[in-house]
């Protein structure tokens, strides 16, 4: 037990440092590049932040353990909404543009309405078992493969309407101007910052999952309640540490992003991917997790188009929630 919580301490800190080197090279890509830093954060550091979970639950399908690997996206995709977000607007009011609120937390909402109408096959028929089958592991990545295109498109164009802006004088910088404003880092040294930040974040992750993973077992808790806490936790400490140092770092773009971005990555990508290589049964999952899914997207939509920005109290609320249904799965375990 006290190595296990040796692996915790050691990988919160690995994803820690990851995190804010992680933020540091993708500000600085998307301030060099002029892309918005929504873009970089809905694919870019989502993508980075997702590795864990792709890599927990890869391994779970192969390993034959479903309720882990749909229970670790569940529950990610939970953690990312309710405790990331909240945590992040506490920290420093999160600011939202419009274009997201219309486009992109609809179809965050849209997809996970539709992962749990792909995986509930029991709504339909009720002797059916839960299952995301191959087929529906294909429109998944069919739709990534869209959200893809849509980010790659967005992101092309926000480069050329910068383009053919007329350069304006340059400016000489004053004294008390950031001397990373007067004098960018060089894109190499900003790749160097990410790739080092995402091997932080991956090897911490892993490192806390194991430790925890162990804490949970030994405990004598069920596969599906350790994805749906105790690896979801572990696997989105990433897009937490990352969100939260965005957020202090004044990248709102950075935070918000990030988050519907790694739930996209989540549910398209990891989930999609994974029930092609086998088929994911979810038996240890419950109403309860589908709908906490669906309502905490729902009101972090209804908090965002409350004047475009999520308050500290509204992530106080997010906050609240999420401590109200780690509650409620506690209560729900065996005696």
């Amino acid at each position: 037990m006290f190595i296990d919580l040796i692996l915790i301490v050691v990988g919160a800190a690995l994803v820690l440092i990851g995190a804010d080197k992680l933020t540091d090279g993708a500000v600085g890509i998307a301030r060099r590049f002029s892309i918005p830093e929504l873009i970089i954060g809905l694919t870019i550091v989502a993508f980075g932040t997702s590795m864990p979970e792709f890599v927990v639950s890869l391994l779970a399908s192969i390993n034959h353990s479903p309720d882990l690997s749909v229970g670790n996206i569940v529950g990610s995709n939970i953690f990312n909404t309710l405790m990331i977000l909240g945590c992040t607007a506490i920290v420093a009011p999160i600011a939202v543009e419009r274009s997201f609120v219309r486009r992109d937390i609809p179809f965050n909402l849209f997809i996970s309405a539709l992962f749990v109408l792909l995986i509930c096959d029991s709504f339909y028929r009720a002797e059916a078992t839960n299952i995301l089958s191959r087929w529906d592991g294909c429109i998944l990545l069919a739709l990534f493969a869209y959200f893809m295109y849509d980010a790659l498109k967005r992101a092309h164009a926000t480069s050329a309407d910068a383009a053919v802006v007329p350069a304006a004088q340059p400016v000489q910088p004053s004294d008390t101007q950031d001397k990373s404003e007067a004098a960018p880092a060089p894109v190499w040294k900003l790749a160097l910052f990410i790739l080092f930040g995402l091997v932080g974040l991956i090897g911490g992750g892993e490192v806390f999952v194991k430790g925890a993973s162990s804490l949970a077992e030994a405990m004598g808790v069920g596969e599906a309640v350790i994805g749906l806490t105790v690896v979801a936790c572990g696997t989105s400490l990433p897009e937490l540490a990352t969100s939260v140092m965005a957020a202090r770092k004044g990248s709102s773009g950075i935070a918000v992003g990030n988050v519907v971005g790694s739930n996209t990555f989540n549910i398209l990508w990891i989930l999609g991917a994974c029930s092609v290589v086998s088929p994911l049964p979810a038996l240890g999952l419950t109403i309860v997790d589908y709908a906490t899914l669906i309502l905490s997207m729902i009101l972090f939509w209804v908090f965002a188009r409350t004047d475009y920005t999520i308050t500290r109290f509204q992530g106080g609320l997010l906050l609240l929630a999420f401590l109200g249904y780690m509650g409620w799965l506690l209560y729900a375990l065996p005696a």
